[in-house]
């Protein structure tokens, strides 16, 4: 196992899950339900959201083959997608957490999908298994990492929220962006140049 590409792929997880920047969506999401049940709640989403990725770092390739799409095209489309997330996390929606509105306890959808296991983090998942598939437990191992980092910082949302107050959570979580920002540029790179070998080849 390489240290240094375990390392990145649990930095690249753990920015594409978003656990900082999903704490005031937690928190507003959270409010009306009963403080004794909100743990069990933030366990649960977070488990959901490792098995949906879990699910698709074991299948992601056949559904690919089945949909006919190469990892090249997956390594330009997640670095797309990847591109447009940094751009959100830098330049946020004012109306923020306020878009999603829910009444009684939320359930799978919006916490666990899209807020932490998105469009992002598959395809981010995707992108990895496919370019080394042989790493599987490694790639599985880095995922459980990144999301018992997510089942923490958000499980502790409100005093982390309490402590580095708005302004601090907003400056790292746009600080978080511009890094992804370089990743996703990276990741977007490497697909075009992919693109460009095969071209040639062909």
């Amino acid at each position: 196992m390489d240290p240094s590409s375990f390392v990145s792929a649990v930095i690249l997880l753990v920015l594409v899950t978003d656990p900082l920047g999903n704490i005031p969506a937690f928190l507003g999401l959270l409010r009306q339900v009963d403080p004794a049940r909100r743990q069990r709640i933030i366990f649960r989403e977070v488990l959901f959201a490792f098995g949906i990725l879990v699910f698709f770092a074991l299948f992601g390739q056949k559904v690919l083959r089945l949909m006919h799409l190469t990892d090249t095209s997956l390594g330009i489309a997640g670095g797309v997608i990847l591109f447009l997330i940094a751009l959100k996390m830098v330049f946020p929606h004012p109306d923020g957490a306020s878009q999603h509105r829910l009444h009684g306890e939320p359930f799978l959808v919006p916490l666990a999908v899209p807020f932490i296991a998105g469009p992002s983090a598959i395809a981010t998942v995707l992108l990895l298994v496919s370019r080394e598939p042989h790493r599987l437990g490694e790639w599985l191992g880095a995922l459980s990492v990144a999301m018992a980092i997510s089942a923490l910082v958000l499980s502790f949302a409100e005093k982390i929220a309490d402590f580095l107050g708005e302004q601090v959570t907003m400056a790292f979580e746009r600080l978080m962006g511009l890094v992804l920002t370089a990743m996703a540029i990276e990741m977007l790179l490497a697909g075009i140049q992919k693109f460009v070998q095969t071209v040639r080849m062909g």
